[in-house]
């Protein structure tokens, strides 16, 4: 029993180190590395654990479903309804503030672009918008993108295609 009282005591003692270990912070210069930096690239080739499945969702488009539209607009007015406005025409709160003003929806180039322009221009950007592919992931890019094509049909769809409850009903907002 006297043995192990010491053997205890040494033990303990030994489990202070852990608190002090040494480390690095990212942008600290480090001995351990030939270029002398902390923070390293990932080798060249590394591939991150879901690009596959990132990739796979990019290109599969989703079928039209109410939930992914239901998705899109949720989705479309937190990342694009600050420039490209609620209804598509680009007169956001950005632009208003003297930012460029991205391009209506609503326009010829636009209405008869594949869906795939959208989200390929949410993934890489496009003039002076950004990517937002670090934000935005690829089935939420495709809701997007079918939620654009509804804001398209709303602006532009032709009375004769209501029913006529439906044009009933818009004859009276219209009085």
């Amino acid at each position: 029993m006297r043995l192990l009282l010491p053997l205890i005591a040494l033990l303990l003692a030994g489990c202070d180190d852990m608190r002090h270990q040494p480390r690095y912070d990212s942008y600290e210069e480090s001995k351990l590395f030939a270029d002398g930096k902390a923070l390293q690239a990932p080798p060249e080739g590394t591939v991150a654990r879901d690009a596959a499945e990132q990739q796979r969702a990019l290109a599969e488009r989703p079928p039209l479903t109410a939930a992914l539209l239901v998705r899109g607009r949720e989705r479309y007015g937190i990342y694009c309804t600050p420039c490209h406005d609620a209804a598509g025409f680009g007169e956001g709160t950005v632009p208003a503030r003297g930012f460029p003003q991205p391009p209506s929806f609503h326009i010829a180039r636009l209405r008869t672009a594949p869906s795939r322009h959208f989200v390929d221009v949410i993934t890489h950007g496009h003039g002076v918008m950004y990517s937002y592919a670090n934000r935005v992931s690829p089935a939420d890019r495709w809701a997007i993108a079918a939620y654009i094509r509804a804001l398209q049909l709303s602006q532009d769809a032709a009375a004769s295609e209501l029913s006529k409850d439906e044009r009933r009903k818009l004859g009276k907002a219209g009085s």
